[in-house]
């Protein structure tokens, strides 16, 4: 891997006020707390308000970022937004935040890898900055999951939430933040989670094009627990870093018990575990920067923590960052 020459320093984050619990949704289908509990880990999601869209998540999230770290943003060159429910097909998410904080030089697009996009979004970031094509980028993985989720059908609407968070990058080649990245991509098993648009067929076969998020929760569940250990395995293969050196592990908060397996094959404890699923629900490409401060704001994740974020969902599409955390809030 290419020596990275790129440095997180700041990040910020923002969840609706509005709450939908398991008491709220056994009202709304045949469910209830123990049965969400028990197959899922999760309590409650946060769910945007009338007027809410993607846009105003992902900007609310560079404010906190803004309001935390001793940075600034009017000299962003570039702007990626990983999101599966933009406000429109266009102009992108990352336009409507370039306008809102008037950065006037710019690059902005929208990145679409479904929950790994945050992942994918850091790693685009890190190849632009370390290349020298690019000197800061806000990178910003923000869903209004809610949006998009059939309240009718118990086995998916339980599990998603809304939310957003946004990393700024900037050049430092003598103290860089990504140590290593493994990625992949299994479109065989795109007809496992997806979203139509335009075609009602996917590989071939016809699909449900409501519009709404489809999921076969099976077999996503086993691509994940099948892939995400080999993908640890990956990333620090070859390198003087050991699993007993990383500080957290940080994957994409999909549902409790799937972090659970996940954990088990690749021998990772749950208390060194972070996640974002219990009161945030499955926030898709979200969920990664939402569990990282809750880390950092319970005084978990310290100066000089090696993590690992690994995001993974549709597509099939994963991937997996090593880091070293090195951003500081304002004292």
């Amino acid at each position: 891997m290419i020596q990275s020459k790129a440095r997180i320093t700041g990040m910020g984050i923002y969840t609706p006020k509005q709450k939908l619990t398991n008491d709220h949704l056994k009202e709304m289908v045949d469910t209830s707390d123990e049965w969400i509990v028990q197959r899922t880990g999760m309590k409650e999601r946060r769910i945007a308000g009338e007027g809410e869209y993607t846009s105003t998540l992902a900007i609310q999230a560079v404010e906190n970022l803004l309001n935390r770290y001793d940075v600034k943003i009017e000299d962003v060159d570039a702007i990626i937004v990983s999101t599966t429910t933009p406000d429109h097909f266009f102009p992108s998410v990352a336009c409507q935040v370039q306008d809102y904080f008037h950065i006037d030089q710019a690059a902005a697009f929208d990145l679409s890898a479904a929950c790994a996009g945050f992942t994918y979004g850091l790693h685009v970031a890190n190849g632009l900055v370390t290349s020298g094509l690019h000197k800061k980028i806000l990178v910003i993985g923000a869903e209004v999951m809610s949006r998009i989720t059939d309240y009718t059908d118990r086995a998916t609407c339980v599990l998603f939430g809304d939310g957003a968070g946004a990393m700024l990058v900037e050049y430092d080649e003598h103290n860089p933040s990504f140590l290593r990245c493994h990625y992949g991509t299994d479109g065989s098993g795109g007809g496992n989670l997806y979203r139509s648009n335009l075609s009602n067929t996917l590989s071939g076969k016809e699909i449900n094009s409501s519009g709404n998020l489809v999921q076969n929760g099976r077999e996503v569940y086993r691509f994940a627990v099948r892939t995400i250990p080999k993908g640890v395995e990956a990333l620090l293969k070859d390198t003087s870093i050991s699993l007993s050196d990383v500080n957290w592990f940080i994957p994409h908060s999909a549902n409790l018990r799937m972090i659970e397996a996940i954990c088990a094959k690749t021998d990772v404890s749950m208390d060194k575990t972070l996640t974002s699923v219990q009161y945030c629900g499955n926030t898709s490409s979200a969920s990664i920067p939402l569990a990282l401060n809750e880390g950092i704001m319970t005084g978990k994740v310290q100066d000089n923590d090696l993590l690992i974020l690994y995001g993974f969902g549709g597509g099939l599409t994963h991937c997996g960052l090593l880091i070293k955390w090195t951003c500081k809030e304002k004292s």
